[in-house]
This record gives C-alpha cells, sequence and structure tokens, in this order.
C-alpha cells in the first residue's frame, strides 16, 4: 500500500515568504519607473520641463499677482557655494521674468555641477515655463572660479486661481565623474567612426 505524500507545514511557509519577498523585491523594482512615468504625465512631484519654452505673444494677466519663493542646497558631498540672488518674486501670470543664482567653487579641482529643479505645490510645476535655465544643462566651474547662472521664465496664465504662492528649489549634485565618462565615451566613439570611415 502506497503512504500518501505528506509535505512539511515549515517548507511550504518557507516557500511563501520567499516567494512574498521576491515579489516585493519585483514591485519595488519596478515602482520606481512607473512612478517616475506617472510624475512626468501629472506633474504632481514638483518637477519641471528640462527643455526650454518658447515665450510668444502670451497674454498677461495683469490681475493677478503670484508669489514665487526660490529656494538652493547642495548634494551631500558637495562644496560648491549657491544661492538665489533674489529670494522671492512676484510676478504676473504670462508676463516674462529673469533672476539669477550665485555658483562659486572654493574646492581646489574643477567640478561640473547638475541642478535638479523641484516645485511646491507640485501642481505648480505644470504651469512654470522655462525659457532659459542653467538647470537645462551641466555647469562646469574650474576650482576657485564663479558665476551668474540666469534663468528666464514666465508662469502660464492657466495657473489655477487658488494657487498663489509657490516655492522652487534648485539642488546641486557633484556630476564630475558621470561627465567625464560620458566625454571619454564621446571621444572613443568619434575616434572609432573616424577610423571606420577613414579605414
Amino acid at each position: 500500500m502506497t503512504q500518501p505524500k505528506t509535505t512539511n507545514p515549515n517548507n511550504r511557509l518557507v516557500l511563501k515568504l520567499v516567494g512574498i519577498v521576491l515579489g516585493m523585491f519585483g514591485f519595488g523594482f519596478a515602482l520606481v519607473p512607473l512612478y517616475d512615468v506617472f510624475c512626468d504625465i501629472t506633474g504632481i512631484n514638483g518637477k519641471t520641463e528640462n527643455t526650454a519654452a518658447t515665450y510668444t505673444a502670451v497674454d498677461v494677466d495683469e490681475s493677478r499677482w503670484v508669489t514665487i519663493e526660490f529656494l538652493t542646497r547642495t548634494n551631500s558631498g558637495m562644496p560648491w557655494e549657491f544661492e538665489a540672488k533674489t529670494k522671492r518674486v512676484r510676478v504676473n501670470p504670462g508676463a516674462l521674468n529673469t533672476v539669477e543664482f550665485y555658483v562659486r567653487n572654493p574646492a581646489r579641482r574643477d567640478i561640473v555641477a547638475q541642478a535638479i529643479p523641484s516645485v511646491s505645490p507640485g501642481t505648480a510645476a505644470l504651469y512654470i515655463n522655462k525659457t532659459e535655465c542653467f538647470c537645462f544643462n551641466h555647469q562646469p566651474l574650474g576650482a576657485g572660479e564663479e558665476a551668474l547662472m540666469p534663468m528666464r521664465f514666465y508662469i502660464d496664465p492657466q495657473l489655477p486661481e487658488d494657487i498663489t504662492f509657490f516655492t522652487l528649489q534648485y539642488t546641486l549634485y557633484d556630476v564630475t565623474e558621470a561627465a567625464q565618462k560620458n566625454a571619454q565615451s564621446t571621444v572613443a566613439k568619434t575616434t572609432s567612426y573616424l577610423t571606420d570611415k577613414n579605414g
């Protein structure tokens, strides 16, 4: 007579727990790109566009005023001095405005920086249109150098009436290593292309 197979309850529990852990890991891994896509669509996390807007014949709403506060910070390990020359401005939606940010590299080495913007409340990010911004590109500074970095922008007149104040914060990151790798990769690709072409 064949004995029925018995499964150890502990083994079943272990398999369930391993499955749960793997599922959680997979969900967490997929969550980051899904969250980025969601934020890009809704603008809910305060990310602004990273390409220049075009300013053409925008109607200025002189009946409304919006106050914008500019905050600056540097990421951990980034030695630059970084501040907004204008801490706060009052603007009419639709009007083109210019503000400047000051940076200085006190380190004894050249550093390449990248500024990442964040807006609070996040929905306001959908209505900020930058025609020029230092945040669009890497910003290199030699040891001891300083610079003024402009930002030109306008607020879309479609900004909801209840938003009369928001903050725009820029965080500077040291991207020197990544910039150097990209430059080396570009040189290598160009050299390879020219070698093949002249080959």
